[in-house]
């Protein structure tokens, strides 16, 4: 038996070398920064049970609702009650959520919420006739190689993106329909287009365009490259990658069925190896970065790892999201983003895409 004279060194030396053990965070930290959430949230709420709605509709209200419930808050808890009796009200007869023109966005959201506070069949319905509905507003302008194809925009008549395309994938798998049903599939050739990957899937002129430093991610809209004033343009003429958007296609991609080894999926392993960092949505700065903690969340676990080994080493990325957000909470119990882009100055919004984000911070049973 070899025995070390200096035991002190000889640990030191055992726990550099020793591979990174995740845990994330424990069930008390996570409970006691949702416990200030929710008594934030009972002070916002309105009479009718929604949160905001002159700023962002029903939507902000099926998020909200949505993280309580993933964080274990009971559908029959009044706050929660409230809430869904009020999304109950803005269904329409064609299965939509009142929207304001943001029809993908309020029903894809209030599916999910549906979806999550579903007992005993009572919302079957609902998300039945909101999927339907939901495949109404792909793009499908008949011929494949136009580059909007299986995207889906805020409705039906306006141009597709990213963002509400994997909104739309993600609606249409909770509500059961299949990953082999042609809308599912579409919607994949449209996210295929969106990323920084010349290739088979991507022949749009851009993709050949991309940087090093954009290979392999994706950006929000491909039709942007026809716009020269869009700020997702490359002096180079390609399109930037973003952390939201790049997110939002590996989830997409894995909740799909695509697998690790696919060429889509490993490259955008490989762009979010590169610029792994909860400090910033990276390519926006601080701009969505609330939205940006949701969609890490969200594929981080779907890809059912409890380790990231990025270009700067591994990372438990459970602890490394909640010491983020832990950060960022406020006395209040709200969180809030002081970059107003994409509504996030409303606190509410962003302490919604907050206790979304914290309900994968414990790892899955």
């Amino acid at each position: 038996m070899i025995r070390c004279s200096r035991p002190w060194f000889c640990l030191l030396a055992f726990v550099i070398a020793a591979p990174l053990q995740a845990a994330g965070p424990d069930d008390n930290e996570i409970r006691a920064s949702l416990d200030k959430a929710i008594a934030f949230l009972k002070t916002r709420q309105n009479d009718d049970g929604s949160f905001a709605p002159k700023l962002a509709g029903p939507g902000l209200t099926a998020l909200v609702a949505s993280g309580l419930i993933r964080n274990g808050v009971s559908p029959d808890e009044p706050m929660v009650a409230k809430a869904l009796a009020y999304l109950e009200k803005q269904v329409e007869a064609n299965g939509s959520v009142k929207s304001r023109g943001l029809a993908n966005y309020t029903t894809c959201v209030a599916l999910v919420t549906f979806k999550e506070a579903n007992k005993n069949g009572r919302y079957d319905t609902i998300i039945a006739n909101a999927a339907k509905f939901l495949k109404s507003l792909q793009s499908n302008p008949g011929d494949e190689s136009d580059t909007k194809f299986g995207g889906v925009g805020y409705d039906g008549a306006k141009r597709p993106d990213l963002s509400n395309t994997q909104f739309f994938v993600e609606a249409l798998l909770t509500a059961g329909v299949s990953k082999d049903d042609p809308a599912v599939r579409n919607a994949l050739k449209f996210i295929s287009r969106c990323q920084n990957l010349p290739g088979e899937t991507n022949d749009r002129p851009f993709a050949k365009l991309t940087t090093d430093d954009d290979k392999g991610g994706l950006t929000y809209n491909p039709g942007d490259v026809d716009n020269v004033n869009s700020p997702n343009r490359t002096p180079a003429g390609g399109l930037r990658s973003a952390g939201t958007m790049t997110y939002s296609g590996l989830k997409s991609f894995l909740y799909a069925g695509l697998s690790r080894d696919d060429p889509r999926v490993k490259a955008a392993l490989d762009w979010i190896s590169r610029h792994y960092t909860l400090d910033e949505n990276p390519g926006e700065g601080q701009g969505g970065l609330y939205y940006y903690y949701h969609l890490f969340a969200k594929a981080m676990d779907a890809l059912g790892e409890p380790t990231f080994t990025a270009k700067d080493g591994k990372h438990d990325w459970r602890r490394d999201l909640f010491e983020a957000l832990k950060k960022r909470q406020g006395a209040d119990g709200g969180w809030i983003n002081s970059n107003q882009r994409f509504m996030e100055n409303t606190p509410e919004l962003c302490t919604a895409y907050a206790i979304l984000a914290l309900s994968y911070c414990k790892p899955s049973k």
